[in-house]
C-alpha cells in the first residue's frame, strides 16, 4: 500500500483535547506519550511544567466552549506558541471517536503544519466585549419582561396596546406603574396621558376598563418589577462601557487628540 508521507512542520508541539472536567495531552503518537489532567488552577501549571519536560514549544487545541480560556491563559503566560483552532478542522472522520484520540489528531494535524489558529482579540477588545455581553443580556430579559407585561394587561383587558404606540414609553410606564401600585380607575389610570399621546383622554379611559382579577394583577406587579430591575442593570452597564472607554481615550495620547472629522450634507 502506497503512503502519502508530509514534512513535520512543528518538531516539539502538542495536541490537547479541552473537556469540561479534564484535558487530554498527547506530546506524540505513542501511547506513553497522552496523559490526562484535571481543570484546577494546579492542574493547569501541572500541564506547562509537562510539556516543558518534553521540550514542548507549540500547543494546539480546539476552542471548546469556554473551556478553554483558562489553559490558554496559562499557556500563554508560560511563554508556549498556542494555536487556538475551529473544531471543524480538527475533526477525525475516521474511526471511533475519543478523546484520547482526538489528542492525538490535534498533535499530528499541528506537527505537519495544517492547523491554522481562530481569531482571537486583544484584552481591550475582549473587557469591551464582555461588558457589551452582558448589557445585552439584560437587553433580552428586559425585552422578555415587556413581552409579559403585554400578555397580562390583555388579560386584564386592559387594552393599553391600542390607546399607546408603546407600552413602555412615558405614558404607558405611568400606568402600568400605577396599576401596579394599586389604581384601577379608569379615569384616573387615562389622566396620566402625556400630551404627546394621540389618543384622547376618553379614550384611553375606556381602554383601561378591565376584569381586575388578583391573579393577574400580581403577574403583572411581577413582571413590572423585574423591568425595573432589568433596566438598572443596562443603566448600569452603560455606566460601566462609559467608564471603560473614557479610561482607553485618557490613557492613549492618539485617541485623546483624536478630532473626527465633520460631514456636511448639501441639502
Amino acid at each position: 500500500m502506497a503512503k502519502l508521507e508530509m514534512d513535520v512542520i512543528n518538531t516539539h508541539c502538542a495536541g490537547i483535547d479541552i473537556g469540561s472536567r479534564s484535558h487530554i495531552v498527547a506530546v506524540g503518537q505513542g501511547s506513553e506519550d497522552v496523559k490526562e489532567f484535571g481543570v484546577y488552577a494546579e492542574d493547569l501549571a501541572a500541564i506547562c511544567e509537562h510539556l516543558k519536560t518534553h521540550h514542548i514549544n507549540a500547543v494546539a487545541m480546539e476552542s471548546t466552549g469556554t473551556y478553554w480560556q483558562n489553559l490558554y491563559v496559562e499557556l500563554a503566560k508560560q511563554g508556549f506558541d498556542v494555536t487556538l483552532c475551529n473544531g471543524k478542522f480538527t475533526k477525525n472522520i475516521k474511526g471511533k471517536k475519543t478523546d484520547v484520540k482526538d489528542a492525538r489528531w490535534i498533535q499530528k494535524l499541528h506537527s505537519i503544519g495544517l492547523l491554522s489558529g481562530s481569531f482571537l482579540p486583544n484584552d481591550t477588545t475582549e473587557t469591551l466585549r464582555t461588558y457589551c455581553r452582558q448589557r445585552t443580556n439584560w437587553l433580552q430579559l428586559s425585552v422578555e419582561a415587556t413581552h409579559k407585561m403585554q400578555k397580562y394587561l390583555k388579560l386584564l383587558n386592559f387594552r393599553l396596546d391600542v390607546v399607546v404606540k408603546d407600552v413602555c414609553g412615558l405614558t404607558g410606564l405611568t400606568i402600568i406603574a400605577d396599576i401596579c401600585n394599586g389604581n384601577l380607575d379608569p379615569q384616573k389610570l387615562a389622566a396620566h396621558r402625556h400630551g404627546n399621546c394621540r389618543k384622547s383622554y376618553d379614550e384611553i379611559a375606556k381602554a383601561l376598563k378591565g376584569n381586575n382579577r388578583k391573579d393577574y394583577l400580581f403577574g403583572l406587579k411581577q413582571e413590572y418589577d423585574s423591568y425595573l430591575f432589568f433596566q438598572k442593570k443596562i443603566a448600569d452597564c452603560d455606566k460601566q462601557i462609559n467608564c471603560f472607554l473614557k479610561e482607553q481615550i485618557n490613557t492613549d495620547p492618539v485617541k485623546k487628540n483624536f478630532v473626527p472629522k465633520t460631514r456636511f450634507i448639501n441639502g
